[in-house]
């Protein structure tokens, strides 16, 4: 699934270079080591129902033009920097497109309702002793 998925991107993706912060010396004033890989949303071949989650939970990180937009300046190396770009372009569609697990509701315990109540029995004496005293 993996590799069909990593396939599509790599034929939708487009990725622009720029100067990079950080460490580097004068390399990092002369070579573009940063990566911005932008992969249209609309381009991947998934289903509507996971196209839907991709979009509702990554809507952060997709531009106006639809694309899922992803930097990487972690090393000096602006082909490292690409397989990083990619690994997480990957990793943040495998996410996004899972299906949630159902909430299975659960109830306090019994101890646990117990060791609330004390609390507040202990709080509330504890601002009745606060009080000046009555007349």
């Amino acid at each position: 699934m993996r590799e069909a998925l990593e396939q599509q991107v790599r034929a939708v993706a487009r990725e622009t270079f720029s100067r990079s912060g950080g460490p580097g010396g004068q390399n990092v004033n002369k070579v573009n080591t940063q990566v911005t890989l932008h992969v249209p949303v609309s381009g991947l071949d998934l289903s509507p129902v996971e196209l839907d989650a991709l979009v509702s939970r990554l809507g952060t990180r997709i531009n106006a033009d639809g694309e899922l937009v992803v930097h990487s300046s972690e090393t000096r190396s602006q082909t490292r920097n690409r397989e990083i770009a990619m690994d997480r372009v990957l990793s943040l569609i495998d996410h996004a497109i899972q299906p949630e697990r159902p909430r299975r509701p659960t109830r306090p315990s019994r101890a646990a309702r117990e060791r609330r109540l004390q609390r507040k029995r202990v709080r509330g004496t504890r601002k009745r002793l606060r009080r000046p005293p009555e007349d």
